[in-house]
């Protein structure tokens, strides 16, 4: 099956488009240039902007899950001008381009979707998902039939995902393999085991092997998180958002900062507030 072409009215809009692609990328190459661009934007390399790609990603999440459409476009293009700035960075020193940037993912959809793009049949999204990781394989010159070594396929996971993120995954992978608790107790048991490992490791003064331990302990929680089908991601997010929402609260009724209060007068605002964003 091959690309559909457009019709009049969609390649209009895909003109306008690409002007609007192509006037970013000007813009962008502008304040990169020697010439007359930004100070800020020239001192930039790949490694220093990469703090801007998570952030922009998150508060790209952040805008959808509020609902609010002008928002998810703001946060889309502000995600968008980081993909830019890293292909015209990458382009100043011949490595790739936006169009390759571009052109690549293309490629890569049409020879990861056969059943849209090919002759191949597929009825279930497990069919889609097992080509899927077929084609994967055979791209990375791998045999599509081996089964992938499960440290190899944690390995990507503790690389590409926020840590929470990957905890997670990781912790489901390796339920799935086998390394599993029999039962709920078990859990709870290894919990209270890793947080008497990490009062201990607090007694010292060896950083490292307390930030180990503290690691060891926040793996459990996810563990326990997976067992009780919950989201850690979405429980922190959330005690976050009430943690400011009730800061809001004590500020709103302060009448001074709240550094300058004791801290019986901010437990009292703060009770307060939670009383008060319950109502």
């Amino acid at each position: 099956m091959s690309i559909s072409e457009p019709s009049p009215e969609p390649l209009e809009l895909r003109t306008a488009m690409l002007d609007a692609v192509q006037q970013l990328v000007a813009v962008v190459a502008q304040l990169r240039s020697p010439n007359g661009g930004c100070p800020w934007d020239l001192a930039q390399t790949p490694e220093s902007l990469t703090p801007y790609v998570i952030e922009e990603a998150y508060e790209t999440i952040d805008a959808i899950q509020s609902g609010d459409a002008k928002a998810v476009c703001e946060e889309l293009g502000d995600l968008l001008l980081q993909v830019v700035l890293q292909a015209q960075i990458a382009s100043e020193t011949n490595q790739f381009s936006l169009t390759d940037v571009v052109q690549g993912i293309s490629e890569k959809l049409i020879r990861r979707h056969p059943h849209v793009f090919g002759d191949v049949n597929v009825e279930t999204m497990a069919d889609v998902h097992r080509h899927w990781e077929q084609i994967k394989a055979i791209e990375k010159g791998e045999d599509p039939n081996a089964t992938p070594l499960l440290s190899k396929k944690l390995s990507r996971y503790a690389r590409s995902l926020p840590p929470l993120m990957a905890g997670m995954k990781i912790s489901r992978k390796a339920a799935e393999a086998g390394f599993e608790w029999e039962a709920i107790e078990g859990v709870w048991a290894k919990f209270q085991e890793e947080l008497a490992e990490f009062k201990e490791a607090l007694t010292e003064q060896d950083k490292a092997h307390q930030e180990a331990e503290l690691g060891d302990l926040l793996f459990t929680v996810i563990n326990l998180a997976r067992w009780y089908d919950l989201d850690p991601s979405a429980a922190l997010q959330g005690t976050n958002q009430r943690f400011i929402q009730r800061l809001e609260q004590m500020e709103a009724v302060a009448d001074r900062p709240l550094a300058d209060y004791s801290l019986e007068q901010l437990e009292m605002l703060w009770q307060q507030a939670k009383v008060k964003l319950k109502q």
